[in-house]
Formats: C-alpha cells, structure tokens, sequence
C-alpha cells in the first residue's frame, strides 16, 4: 500500500489518488445536493486529499465541501488556493498577488472551511505586478501565525519553481498534465528531484484518452476505462504525482479511484509513454 500514499513537505501524508472540487457545482438546490453526496463519497472511499480555491465560486466551493465533511475526519487534507480576484473595475477574475489580497482570502478560507489552519495553500498563479517575494512573504508570515502550515504553487516554470525555493519551502506543485499532455515534464522532474509533491490538474482529458487506439487497447487488456488507465499511468508516472480528477458524479468519482488498484506493465507502460 506504501506506493498509494504520499508525505506532502515530508509529513503530511495523504493518498495519492484525491479530488479536484471545481467540478462540484453550487448554483441549483439539485446542484448542491449531488455535489454534496460526492464529496461524502469520496472521504468514504478513502480520499485524504481535496483540491479547492476561491476561484472556484468566489470561495463557494470551500463552503460546500465544509457543509459536507465538517466536522472532518482524521486525515483528510482539503487544500486551497489563493491569488485570484475579481477586478473592481471590470468584475472579471484576474491575477492579484497582493499581500493585503492574499492575507484576506487565507483568513476568508479559515472562515468558510471553519478551521483554525490551513494545511496546505498553494498560491494559485505567481502575480508578474507583484513582486515574487512580496507574494511568498504574505503566505510565509500566515505561515508563521499558524493559520497555514505548507506553502504551495500552480502554473510555474522551473525557473519559478527554483525562485521560489530561495525564498520557501515548497510542498507542492500544481500544474497541468496528464498522459497526452505533458508540457510540464520539466516541473514534474525538478519536483521529483526535490520530493515536492506534484498535483496534476486536468489529469483526465474528457474524450481525449478513449479517442486513443493505444489507450483503448491497455483498458481492454484490463478490462477498464481509458480513463482509469490514464489514472494508472500517472500513478506509476511518478512516485509524487498526486492526481486529482474532478467530477460531479459519484460513478465516476468512483472509476476514477479504482484507479489505484489497476497495475499496468512495463511493456503497458512503454507503449502509453510513446504517447507524449
């Protein structure tokens, strides 16, 4: 089981296989309660690890996943994000790595998650207005108040990546990939090389993998899902990749996490690897 699991900063441990609640839609009464009923599932079926932000619904999204698991279990990490707001001019979301703005939204997310410290906050883009260590500095004097524990970042180069590791200890990375999509190899290697954690996002293209001959080929071989084949491949990927598919659907919330028990080959794997 020891390959299921990770130590996120070295000890904060989750499975590896969480989810992604952007796709947990809020707007009707119907919404709510299906998402509701996923987000349970999940904790039921041994998710340990939940991605949120405050994009996601202006921060509706952290209070649906806390009036679905408060009070929370042992164990189970529901990490935010921050870093985006709404333009006071236009309404439009936009990039804002202010001090003033990231201190607002933490305490906003201590209060909408209803709990005293955030165990994990990834900064959601790195603001270009805003000088890097200005940004990194906020989080790091959150961090030394105890409202946050570890610090994380979404969509950066290695370049950043290696900035940011002067200023911090960085616990996770967060950027898109997944088996046909793997323009951040670089990051994936530089996190693996520094035992950050990786999270995937997007790590299930919709469509996109059963539309492949040879991905289609290995999840008949196992009678599975293309889908759950990408998940496999990305588990096997890398021991820091921690994939968080998003769903509205408890079936398939629940393909995606039989995941962690399909084991592809070496010769499965080398024929998906050709995909990149």
């Amino acid at each position: 089981m020891a390959w299921k699991t990770f130590h996120i900063g070295g000890d904060l441990a989750v499975q590896r296989l969480g989810l992604g609640a952007m796709h947990l839609p809020t707007e009707t009464a119907h919404d709510r309660r299906a998402s509701l009923e996923v987000a349970r599932r999940a904790v039921e079926l041994g998710v340990t690890l939940i991605d949120t932000a405050y994009l996601y619904g202006g921060g509706a999204n952290e209070e649906l996943l806390a009036e679905a698991l408060y009070p929370y279990p042992d164990g189970l990490v529901i990490t935010t994000k921050v870093g985006v707001a709404r333009s006071a001019s236009s309404g439009e979301w936009e990039l804002n790595g202010r001090p003033d703005v990231l201190r607002a939204q933490v305490e906003q997310a201590l209060r909408r998650l209803r709990v005293e410290r955030i165990e994990l906050l990834q900064l959601h883009r790195i603001d270009p207005e805003t000088p890097l260590a200005d940004q990194l500095g906020a989080l790091q004097d959150l961090q030394t108040e105890g409202k946050l524990v570890r610090i994380g970042l979404s969509e950066v180069t290695v370049t950043e990546l290696d900035q940011a590791r002067e200023l911090i200890n960085v616990a996770s990375v967060q950027n898109r990939y997944n088996l046909l999509d793997r323009e951040h190899e670089s990051v994936l290697t530089a996190c693996e090389a520094a035992g950050i954690a990786f999270l995937p996002w997007r790590p299930v293209a919709a469509g996109a993998f059963g539309a492949q001959a040879e991905i289609a080929s290995v999840a008949a071989e196992h009678d599975a899902t293309p889908t759950q084949v990408a998940l496999a491949w990305l588990l096997g990927h890398s021991p820091v990749v921690l994939p968080i598919p998003g769903t509205s659907r408890t079936d398939h919330l629940e393909e995606n996490l039989a995941a962690a028990d399909l084991r592809l080959t070496p010769t499965q794997r080398e024929r998906l690897d050709r995909l990149a």
